[in-house]
């Protein structure tokens, strides 16, 4: 019985040892407005959500620059990961590095793969967000030292979400790109700037990494109000094209891991969850899906969903999406714990 009692014993500080080792220092985030927690309220650019309705079922009713009524779903993820319950935007100036050190967000909205998508609305390019991250990486080392730094460096979770705006805010919208490319030569053009993103935080010390994919970007009710005379269905040929680019930075996420050593690189892919979402509302407590919260629900974001809309819906947490591009906080959260339960799975 005693020879028992050791063995679990052992056994149970060996699990709790492997749990100590895999849980995450922190969450770093990059991306677009799908993941910025306020970064775009200090550049100048239009769009921007540091206003209400945008916050309202945030913590004190605060609108932050999320692009939601409350949390996004990093801010879900971090606490999944036992961390802090939101992530602060790097270039607010009210969080110090201290803060930043179990968190932090350079995502603006508004951005993609491609500074020609950044360049639409004057919004941070890909390179930018990546350049303050090093100095966040300068201002770590300066203030906890390069042991404690690098560790957190390495065993940070480096969350990465962006792409949507490639497509709807600039290839399908703009001459520019889709006389240079067909969508599939866009689509390899856009990888090819994710591998070396993946690349680049790599030499930078990073080892856990999310490739986040994308929406259906078909079903987003400003894309089906863009299409209303052809009915409010989801719109296939971006559906499609959806699916395509993930399969292709999926298989770049398989490329990668065999070829960067000691590298945790998975996929994580939102596109089955908010489609099944969407196909089957109720199943979740939703009730509409194919328009939105703010305003009418169809074309509002940024300035167009404001405080002065009579029209925006009392009760949240029936409706898929906040406004006409971006999530409620309750879809947020379903998708978070979708990621964590399966892509993310590997880093708890």
């Amino acid at each position: 019985m005693e020879t028992l009692k050791c063995t679990v014993l052992h056994l149970l500080v060996f699990v709790q040892i492997i749990r100590t080792q895999a849980k995450v220092a922190s969450i770093i985030v990059f991306g677009d407005s799908t993941v910025d927690s306020g970064n775009n309220n200090h550049i100048s650019t239009i769009l921007r959500s540091d206003f209400g309705p945008y916050g309202r079922d945030f913590i004190n009713g605060q609108p932050t620059g999320r692009f939601s009524n409350g949390r996004i779903v990093t801010d879900f993820i971090s606490e999944g990961f036992q961390l802090k319950p939101v992530i602060p935007a790097y270039l607010d100036s009210s969080y110090g590095i201290a803060d930043f050190a179990t968190g932090v967000c350079f995502a603006s909205a508004g951005t993609g793969y491609d500074d020609a998508t950044s360049n639409v609305l004057s919004v941070m390019p890909l390179q930018r967000e990546l350049q303050y991250y090093k100095e966040y990486q300068t201002r770590l080392r300066e203030s906890l030292g390069n042991e404690k730094a690098e560790k957190i460096i390495g065993e940070s979770l480096y969350l990465i979400s962006m792409g949507t705006n490639d497509f709807l805010e600039n290839y399908y919208i703009l001459p520019y790109r889709s006389s240079q490319y067909s969508v599939e030569g866009y689509q390899q053009l856009l990888t090819g700037i994710a591998r070396k993103l993946i690349q680049d935080l790599y030499n930078l010390g990073a080892r856990k990494i999310s490739l986040g994919g994308v929406p259906p970007m078909g079903c987003l009710p400003l894309e089906r109000a863009r299409r209303i005379l052809y009915g409010s269905d989801c719109i296939e040929e971006y559906n499609n094209v959806a699916r395509n680019f993930n399969s292709k930075l999926q298989d770049l996420v398989n490329n990668l891991s065999k070829e960067l050593p000691g590298i945790q690189v998975v996929f994580s892919n939102p596109y089955d969850m908010l489609l099944k979402i969407i196909k089957d509302p109720h199943s979740y407590g939703f009730e509409s899906t194919a328009k939105a919260c703010c305003a009418s629900g169809m074309f509002e974001m940024g300035y167009l969903c404001n405080s002065y809309s009579t029209l925006t819906c009392q009760d949240a947490d029936k409706y898929v999406f906040w406004d006409s591009f971006h999530p409620t906080q309750k879809t947020n959260s379903i998708l978070a714990q979708n990621a964590i339960n399966n892509s993310l799975a590997v880093f708890l």
